[in-house]
């Protein structure tokens, strides 16, 4: 998204150093039907199904300063958020460590920027990317993607006028985000985020 995440999802699934603030709320956590832990379809049936909540979509407190956002409760454990997108906000690059994960647009365009490849775990700080590697997608109104451990993106609401929301979920609850600069074909870490960073 992508924004991220535990506590303050704007640093987990993603950025914002003008991240909003709201807290955490008790909606619906509904299994996606298979006993264990979620698969990323199981997530990706949730974030769509917690999208199409108009209710609980109109709930999400807006600011047009940064993200707000709202903890739900996901299937079989795992962590899910519902954030709003003022327009122009955007994640910044970010993966998800050993956790999987889905997101869904449920209001507005989110536009997802990804790499096609897997990073090396650790012992690098600059990476040059192959031609090739880049992805984009547009995810619109009840809009969802599924994504495996170590996905690489970037959410961002292009809009300049209209705010976004999505639903977002990971499993297992997020261990850490590393964040990622970029210049042309060169991806730089620049820092390592754990849950005690998101409280």
């Amino acid at each position: 998204m992508s924004h991220p995440a535990p506590a303050r999802p704007p640093k987990a699934p993603t950025d914002d150093s003008s991240a909003a603030r709201t807290g955490s709320s008790g909606a619906p956590g509904r299994s996606g039907g298979s006993s264990g832990a979620p698969t990323a379809a199981d997530l990706l049936d949730f974030v769509r199904r917690t999208a199409a909540d108009r209710e609980l979509v109109d709930s999400l407190p807006l600011d047009p300063e940064g993200r707000t956002w709202v903890r739900l409760d996901g299937p079989g454990g795992s962590e899910a958020w519902l954030i709003g997108w003022p327009p122009g906000t955007g994640t910044g690059w970010h993966d998800h460590a050993e956790s999987l994960g889905a997101f869904a647009t449920a209001r507005g365009t989110l536009t997802e920027n990804a790499l096609a490849v897997r990073l090396p775990a650790g012992g690098w700080k600059t990476l040059e990317l192959a031609d090739g590697l880049d992805r984009s997608r547009r995810l619109g109104d009840g809009v969802g993607r599924a994504f495996g451990r170590h996905h690489v993106h970037e959410v961002l609401n292009e809009s300049r006028d209209t705010h976004a929301v999505s639903v977002h979920a990971y499993y297992p609850p997020l261990p850490l985000i590393r964040r990622f600069s970029r210049t042309g074909a060169v991806l730089r870490l620049e820092q390592v985020e754990r849950p005690e960073d998101w409280q």
